[in-house]
């Protein structure tokens, strides 16, 4: 008979809001985190660039479970562009694959950017990580194989010019949602003022309810002695489904939840949970909470809570 295998490391369980440097993948950060905090599980909620610095949503254990709610999150981003030229990857990061001496002006950028807000039709980047026949985007670009990507729906909710420190680069802010890709946007405003230009400088200010302000850097992870200190920095698993309305159970509910089984809900439990469902009615996920830990998300059905993701803590 085989033996089961022993995770390596110890159980952590919350969301991480750090600031990551630029010139490290996201990949990378997930791995020193596993190592600081010598932690059993821990992924990443949306893929930063190399390039780029900013909010990383680091998830831990039973959190990994709640990683598509960080990922569908709005985001906002401050970024740089600079004219003149377009690379293979759309940022500073790739090789020239076109030069021209085109200079957009204020107004024109502007007039040009009220397209692209709302909802817009936007093709991901080749050097992305996007599925294509099940390999990755970005190493099928790297190969150098002939391959298309669909365009998908995106909105943005807002975008502005900030400043045009000279001829060369433009500074921008952009608020948007799931899906959207700064490179894409570098890409399409620069065609749509008939001219090259790539990301040179990309920060990501805010994922969800995660933003720089309260952001911790990596360095200052790193430079933490005791592992009560790194602890103290998690969120908990909740903290990305601010939206999600939840309703709290007792002591012998938790236990069956954990079992996997459904428990029926207190008509006042109901109530509350009635009023605070809306703007969308029809949407029945809901966070079971007790203690003020959360337990289990599921759906509310006939008065009952059905779970769909326990967290076993």
């Amino acid at each position: 008979m085989g033996r089961n295998r022993k995770k390596k490391g110890l159980p952590v369980h919350g969301w991480l809001n750090v600031d990551k440097p630029s010139d490290i993948t996201s990949t990378q950060v997930v791995g020193i985190l596993k190592r600081l905090f010598n932690a059993q599980k821990v992924g990443h909620g949306g893929t930063l660039d190399p390039l780029a610095d900013g909010i990383l949503p680091i998830a831990f254990g039973e959190a990994t479970k709640t990683v598509q709610w960080a990922m569908d999150a709005d985001k906002e981003y401050l970024f740089t562009v600079r004219w003149g030229q377009s690379t293979d990857t759309l940022d500073a990061e790739g090789e020239i694959i076109r030069s021209s001496d085109t200079r957009p002006d204020r107004n024109a950028i502007e007039a040009a950017l009220e397209d692209f807000e709302g909802e817009i039709d936007q093709v991901p980047p080749k050097f992305s990580a996007i599925k294509v026949d099940g390999e990755r985007a970005y190493d099928l670009a790297r190969e150098g194989e002939e391959f298309e990507i669909p365009s998908r729906t995106v909105v943005v909710h807002e975008a502005r010019l900030l400043e045009t420190p000279d001829a060369d680069h433009a500074v921008f802010h952009v608020r948007s949602g799931k899906g959207f890709y700064v490179r894409a946007l570098a890409r399409d405003l620069a065609g749509a003022l008939g001219c090259d230009g790539h990301i040179s400088q990309l920060r990501r200010i805010r994922v969800g309810v995660m933003h720089e302000g309260a952001a911790v850097k990596l360095a200052d992870l790193e430079a933490m002695e005791t592992r009560e200190e790194l602890l103290r920095t998690l969120a908990p698993i909740e903290a990305v489904l601010d939206d999600v309305p939840d309703v709290e159970i007792s002591a012998e509910d938790a236990a069956d939840i954990r079992q996997g089984r459904e428990v029926m809900l207190l008509p006042h439990v109901m109530e509350r949970w009635r009023a605070e469902k809306n703007p969308d009615p029809q949407d029945r996920l809901t966070l079971a909470m007790y203690n003020d830990e959360a337990v289990a998300m599921g759906e509310v059905r006939a008065g009952r809570f059905q779970p769909m993701k326990v967290f076993q803590i």
